[in-house]
Order: C-alpha cells, then structure tokens, then sequence
C-alpha cells in the first residue's frame, strides 16, 4: 500500500531523535541517521517507516520486512533481522502509538472539513448569548445554543448540534453531525462523527392507555481526555447525572443509558450495552457486542469478554465471560465440556450411520 491522500507521511524525523524522544534503546548507533516518515505493519513496513512486534507470531512477516527500524521488547530482539535496527522499549506498543502520533498528528483527531476563511463560519449559527473563547473553530451549519460555552482551541465540526446551556472545555474536537445537549465536558475531550450525547434515557411508567414517560431532567459529565466513537449514544441522567470518568475511551455504535457511572481510563468496545443506572469502576474493560444489566456494579479493574451477558455485580479486578457471564475459568471449563459433549455425540452419530 502506497501513501495516500488521507495521511501524506511526515517530512521526516531522524531514528536517533525519535529514540531519544521517547526513551528508546537503538540497537545500531550507525543507524541514527535515517529518516523516518510514517508506520506500517510488519510485512510491508519500507526503509521510511516503522513497525513494531509484540511476539514471535511476527516471525515470518520479518523474513520480507524491510523498515527502517522495528519497535519491540529486548526479548524479542534477537527476531529482527540483521539489516534491521530495533527500537528497544519495556513497553513497545505504547511506544508505537507515540511515534504514530509524532508522524501523523492529523490522524489523532478528526479534522477540519471545510475550507475555512474565519473561525465561525458565516454559514453557522450561533446565538448571541453563546460564549466561545478565542480561538473557536465553528465549521458551516453548526448550531450552537443560547447559553452555550465553548473553552478555546475547541473545534465545532460541520452540522454539528449544541443544546442551550451546554458546556465544553478546551481543546476539543467535536466532529461533523454529532449533537450535545445537556452535557458538560471537560478539556481535550473528543466527540466522533454522528455520536449523541445528552439525549433522553429510555424511561416509562405503566399507565390505563399504555407507557407513561418520565422526565430525563439530569445531564451528561464527561471528564477530561474522553473520547466518545462515531454513532456512540450517551442519555442523559433520569434526575442524577450520567457520567464518563477520566480518560476513558469509548468504541463507535455503543449506547450508555442513562444515570450509569463509568470510571477512569476505562476501555468499551464496539456495540456495547450499559442499560441505565450501572456503576462501572476504574479500568474497566468490556469486549465487544456485550450487554450489561442495569442497577448492577462493576468493580475496578474488570475485564469482560466480547459478547457476553453481565447480569449482577462483578468483583474488582476478575475477569468475565459468557451468558450469563461468569468467573472466566468456569466460562472455559463450560466451554470446554460443551465441546467435548458436542464430540463424543458426533461420535456416536457416526458409528450409528456407519453400522
């Protein structure tokens, strides 16, 4: 795969300079020197790219690999091919996704869609009594409410929706077609294509001709160094607030009900259910297309595996998976018996047809 358009690669940065950066060991001091311009995998990484490994599963892309420095831990040093030079780190993944960073800065965030002559375009809206601090970058048909405040640096993207009263810190980036109501968000929060926030919670009473609606009149907190995925969907608290901890990153297509809690730096994959009045600690992670009852705990550190069902609270730092999810030595164990039930009946279904 070629350079494209979306991503042009960096004008270069010296091997010696990104390893110095960073805190990197270079395994060839000769090979300072080069230039470096983007990152690529393992298997078509050129001499103006790196790449990075995690195990000897990438054996076999080395053999064809020519980058201009392969990022991995000492232990795996002894992989990478002579002509190679290694980036040394503890932690190389972290250090891949700085040097990704440092090369592709325009990657990190979304970016400006419409050419743009002033910060508040002429073709957005935007009430008289909203605030926006200096540098606000407001894109075409953006509407933004009475009351609102915009902290600066922040970048309001093309069709984007923001309700009266809202408040969002500094440095953010709200990309096109997302909408926030009700909401506070802190500093360098990053909201994605098309996501909702602030919305009402699915809340209803029975009444004598069917479902009563109940007033959502809570909000929606999001902290710091958030980020929220592409058509993600985050309701408002019923009377409480609903709330996204610190440093939390949050897939695309996840709904979070309204009045759940989520901690700090925790991460949710794609397809996520958190029905509403759930608390979820610190660290949490939860694997894809997983539902998670409401009015149950989450305790820090958790880890859940993709699609399965949580319904009850789950201890700190344990590991989940399965419908119902459960302690994840019994979800293997049962697993594994189901198998070899499924085995031994195949078995005897074809020794039956075979006699």
């Amino acid at each position: 795969m070629e350079y494209n358009a979306f991503f042009p690669p960096h004008e270069g940065l010296r091997l010696k300079d990104i390893a110095d950066r960073f805190g990197a060991e270079l395994s060839d001091e000769a090979a300072g020197e080069r230039i470096i311009r983007s990152v690529a995998p393992v298997y078509r990484a050129k001499p103006d790219q790196l790449c990075y490994i995690l195990s000897r599963k990438s054996n076999e892309e080395l053999l064809t690999c020519e980058a201009g420095a392969v990022i991995c831990d000492a232990a795996l040093k002894n992989l990478v091919p002579s002509h190679i030079p290694a980036l040394i780190s503890k932690t190389p993944h972290t250090l891949f996704a700085q040097a990704g960073a440092l090369l592709h800065p325009s990657a990190m965030r979304p970016s400006i869609v419409a050419p743009m002559e002033t910060e508040i375009s002429p073709a957005a809206f935007v009430d008289p009594s909203a605030k926006l601090e200096p540098g606000v970058i407001v894109e075409p048909l953006a509407v933004i409410g009475a009351g609102a405040h915009i902290g600066a640096g922040t970048r309001v993207g093309p069709g984007v929706v923001i309700g009266s009263h809202v408040q969002i810190g500094r440095d953010c980036t709200i990309a096109g077609g997302a909408s926030i109501l009700a909401a506070l968000l802190g500093n360098n929060v990053i909201i994605h294509n098309g996501a909702r926030i602030g919305q009402d919670g699915f809340g209803y009473a029975p009444g004598p001709r069917g479902m009563l609606k109940i007033v959502q009149i809570g909000r929606v907190i999001i902290q710091d160094n958030v980020e929220v995925g592409a058509n993600t969907t985050i309701d408002r608290g019923t009377m409480d607030d609903t709330v996204i901890g610190e440093g939390t990153k949050i897939d695309n297509q996840v709904q979070i009900g309204h009045n759940v809690r989520i901690g700090r730096h925790c991460g949710i994959v794609s397809k996520v259910g958190i029905a509403g009045s759930t608390r979820i600690g610190d660290g949490v992670m939860i694997g894809g297309a997983t539902g998670i009852n409401g009015h149950i705990t989450i305790g820090d550190g958790v880890q859940i595996a993709a699609m399965s069902g949580v319904v009850a609270d789950v201890p700190a730092g344990s590991r989940y998976g399965g419908i119902p999810a459960r302690p994840m030595k019994h979800f293997l164990r049962d697993m594994a018996d189901i198998l070899a039930r499924a085995e031994e009946r195949d078995k005897k279904t074809g020794e039956k047809n075979n006699g």
